[in-house]
């Protein structure tokens, strides 16, 4: 089975609808606003003048929104339409940035600059079936004492979505639609892995990375699960038994000098 091509067809066909969509708010973003969450802008720090590899960028906006505050970037992302229109939105924006259209593992092999920060966020790494590859090319990509920063959605939730907690070499495969506003009910196959959040905090450092902080929170900055409550703006919960559930984590480590 050729996971890469099957989930780089999806992801090609979803960059087109999610362009449209209210989700993403493309005509927001071009007229000003950040598309970045308040949970990695409170976390990551100052990018001024940081050399920043977003991994995963599906259309680039996460990352021109670095590119915003000061980072200079570079974005990697499977799908060819995706890497198009972020080219398409730097030059309506007139941001320098730098965007190469790959899965993570080629990228691996072609990768021969290191960078201050290597960042990526929510929904990514279930598309990975080997999380110690991926936890290299970290490593591999970042200077001496630089920075990896993740949020990710909580593989907690999961369980009750019915997924499995633990990684299965086996993948699941299912047919869905997008999870926007204006899916068009069109499926499409993915093919993704559950990573539990020991299987990521290890892979990083079995890589040789210095976990600096570990943080999980009680809701997401996404209204993109069943049954959530809006508490605060933006702000988004899901309750089990009268207890809130863990719907993101946070990892921030460091490359030793």
């Amino acid at each position: 089975m050729d996971y890469l091509a099957i989930n780089k067809e999806t992801w090609d066909k979803r960059t087109l609808i999610h362009l449209e969509s209210e989700f993403y708010d493309v005509a927001g973003f071009l007229a000003g606003n950040t598309s970045l969450k308040h949970i990695e802008l409170a976390e990551v720090g100052e990018v001024k003048g940081k050399r920043l590899l977003h991994l995963q960028c599906h259309f680039g906006m996460d990352t021109l929104s670095w590119a915003r505050l000061g980072a200079e970037v570079t974005g990697v992302d499977l799908s060819s339409n995706a890497i198009k229109q972020a080219n398409k939105l730097a030059q309506q924006l007139d941001i320098n940035a730098n965007f190469v259209c790959s899965d993570v593992y080629d990228f691996a092999e072609q990768v021969t600059e290191q960078y201050d920060l290597v960042y990526t966020s929510y929904g990514t790494i279930c598309w990975l079936p080997d999380l110690n590859k991926w936890a290299q090319l970290i490593y591999k990509s970042l200077k001496p004492g630089a920075t990896f920063y993740i949020a990710e959605f909580h593989p907690f939730y999961d369980v009750f979505a019915g997924y499995p907690y633990f990684h299965q070499i086996q993948p699941d495969i299912e047919q869905e639609g997008t999870y926007t506003e204006n899916d068009n009910g069109e499926l499409s196959t993915v093919v993704t892995w559950a990573h539990p959040l020991s299987e990521v905090i290890n892979a990083l450092i079995t890589a040789g990375l210095t976990i600096n902080q570990l943080n999980e929170h009680d809701h997401s900055p996404y209204n993109c699960f069943d049954d959530m409550e809006e508490r605060e703006p933006g702000k988004f919960y899901v309750k089990h038994k009268q207890a809130d559930v863990p719907l993101v984590y946070s990892i921030k480590a460091s490359k030793p000098v």
